[in-house]
């Protein structure tokens, strides 16, 4: 083999270690397949996220190693999902280590004042689901059935005079459509080592079915981006660049 090819192969070898560099410790493309997070972020957003400070991934492995930055509240993450099998999560910090949260009526308070949320969203009206108060009564710790077993187990540990307290290292996290956000009201506080990092921009919208993204099937994704490419006006052209 040339000297020639030699290094046409090596240089090949460099640009993609880099990328697989960037693309585990530095940023990642991620796309939002679900309501969760609406309006702030809808259903075909297409995202660039960055791990800078919160997480280094060790390429060729799922090893994952927290960084120095720290969730503040309020910011947007994406999150591992409590399910092993199950795709990163996508949501908002309400409470940070220390902080005592409670829910009245959809309205949530932090350390006793009411939050300000311009961002959240309640579709069903505050009577609409069961976590509209909460930490919820004893009697009701399963929140209808939609706690996971383990949180209905460990909720009654973390509250104090009615709020919940969050505990030290983890964090609890909501999603802005609150009557359609499977979060930490139902399955518990978010470990700082499950955070992935933070959206930065917005480089593609597209007007697509939540079943069709959402399916886990290629092909029906693949139609929901054909049927984009060939009618412009699927692409939301307003999102475009939107950085956070």
């Amino acid at each position: 083999m040339s000297r020639r090819i030699w290094k046409e192969l090596l240089s090949w070898f460099w640009i993609a270690l880099v990328f697989v560099l960037v693309e585990g410790s530095v940023a990642q493309a991620r796309m939002i397949p679900s309501g969760s997070m609406e309006n702030t972020l809808l259903v075909g957003d297409h995202l660039i996220v960055s791990l800078a400070g919160y997480d280094a991934g060790v390429p060729f492995t799922n090893i994952h190693v927290p960084l120095w930055r720290e969730p503040h509240r309020q910011q947007i993450l994406v999150i591992r999902s409590v399910e092993p099998s199950s795709p990163d999560l996508i949501k908002r910090v309400i409470g940070v280590p220390g902080d005592h949260i409670k829910i009245v009526r959809g309205r949530v308070f932090l350390n006793g004042k009411p939050l300000e949320e311009p961002y959240s969203v309640h579709r069903l009206g505050a009577a609409g689901t069961d976590a509209e108060n909460f930490p919820p009564a004893p009697s009701n710790y399963s929140m209808g059935g939609l706690a996971t077993p383990e949180w209905s187990r460990e909720l009654p540990r973390h509250i104090v005079n009615g709020e919940l307290v969050v505990p030290s290292g983890e964090y609890f996290m909501m999603g802005d459509n609150r009557d359609n956000s499977n979060d930490s009201r139902f399955w518990g506080f978010l470990p700082r080592a499950d955070v992935v990092g933070t959206p930065v921009l917005i480089y593609m919208s597209i007007d697509a079915p939540e079943d069709a993204l959402d399916s886990g099937n290629l092909a029906d994704r693949l139609r929901a981006y054909l049927d984009a490419a060939f009618h412009p006006s699927k692409v939301r052209w307003d999102r475009l660049l939107h950085t956070f």
